[in-house]
């Protein structure tokens, strides 16, 4: 992963991959600003084609079967992603709480050389980030990657109840093997659009014809710059069906014979630009109001204690206009899972500062 040994001094600002990103310019966003920490040449991520592989994710490097490169040791439970911590670490409120987050792929060996527009959503686990041992479905269908091997990321958006506005994306090299030699290409990806129920925003009915059909870039959000997605501070968007990203392995995102996407192309639409965004990309969508914001854990990165945000907006709802905008598998023990309100805090403060962060893998 890029920037896998990052530390608390390693910037002049909390840039450890478990940091979340907000309100960023491209070069401190794009893959969490670590093009400069890459991985081992040799360090790549394999893809079996049909087949499921599992990431860890945790809130600190040490919560993983990488400990031994952390300075806080071992510090695993289990299957839980935060060690002696409630789930407000992780941003929900529960289980039902989580929104999922995804996998992206880009046929492109250097990262330095992979633009936003380039990665494409292969997979969605959207029970993410519940659990420390993560399954992401590889397609059946993907193609080999260059001479080179590909460009991967993980990317996540939290429940908005629980924590500020903000995202996340850790970098890694990654190969897919078992390739077809008649594989399809993938397609070019296209902007996610807001589709699916949505009753907290008044919106209690799944708009299909809304949807982006196919290939999908990932979501860049709540950015200075380079942002794809202009939803409002209390409706952010997920990786789950809220913009038509399916449960796992996303088979629509390979090219016919006539080019075009396995499940057609979206449909045009005319386009009002609400954001100074410099993204080249665009599409129609939906900005619900806001709804009652919940308390919740405040900007604080995984891991890292968070205050109680105790600002609150209106209890009442409006339903929402409707706008045009631009737009290594490891053996698990099991362990009790604690419970999302435990308030235990086991480790010293200062045992916490010296972690080294994991972030997505």
């Amino acid at each position: 992963m890029y920037g896998f040994n990052v530390t608390f001094e390693s910037f002049p600002y909390d840039n450890r991959p478990v940091a979340p990103l907000a309100d960023m310019t491209f070069e401190q966003w794009w893959f969490h600003g670590h093009l400069g920490y890459p991985p081992h040449p040799e360090d790549v991520f394999e893809l079996p084609v049909g087949e499921t592989v599992t990431l860890e994710l945790a809130c600190n490097k040490g919560a993983t079967s990488y400990y031994a490169s952390s300075d806080g040791g071992d510090i695993r439970q289990g299957d839980w992603p935060c060690p002696n911590q409630p789930c407000k670490e992780f941003h929900t409120i529960d289980e039902a709480g989580v929104k999922g987050c995804a996998l992206a792929i880009a046929p492109i060996p250097k990262a330095k050389d992979v633009q936003p527009e380039d990665f494409v959503i292969f997979s969605v686990n959207q029970k993410c980030v519940w659990n420390r041992f993560t399954k992401f479905d590889v397609p059946a269908d993907m193609p080999a990657c260059p001479e080179g091997g590909c460009t991967c990321a993980w990317f996540w958006i939290h429940d908005y109840h629980s924590g500020s506005e903000q995202m996340y994306m850790n970098g890694f090299q990654c190969d897919v093997t078992g390739a077809r030699i008649d594989a399809p290409a993938l397609s070019k990806p296209k902007v996610a659009r807001r589709c699916g129920a949505d009753p907290e925003h008044g919106v209690p009915y799944a708009t299909p014809s809304n949807c982006t059909k196919g290939a999908k870039q990932p979501l860049y959000w709540f950015q200075k710059e380079r942002n794809n997605m202009f939803e409002g501070t209390y409706a952010p968007p997920y990786y789950n069906s809220l913009y038509d990203f399916q449960q796992g392995a996303q088979n629509d995102i390979f090219e016919t014979t006539s080019g075009s996407s396995a499940t057609g192309s979206t449909s045009s639409a005319s386009i009002s630009k609400t954001s100074s965004s410099s993204s080249s990309s665009s599409s129609a969508s939906y900005i619900p109001t806001p709804s009652p914001h919940l308390p919740g854990s405040g900007s604080g990165a995984l891991g890292n204690d968070t205050t109680s945000n105790s600002s609150s907006m209106s209890t009442t709802a409006t339903p929402p206009s409707f706008v045009e905008q631009s737009t290594t598998t490891a053996s698990v023990t099991p362990t009790p899972t604690p419970t999302c309100r435990r308030r235990k805090r086991a480790i010293s403060a200062h045992a916490r500062r010296s972690w080294h962060s994991f972030g997505g893998h």
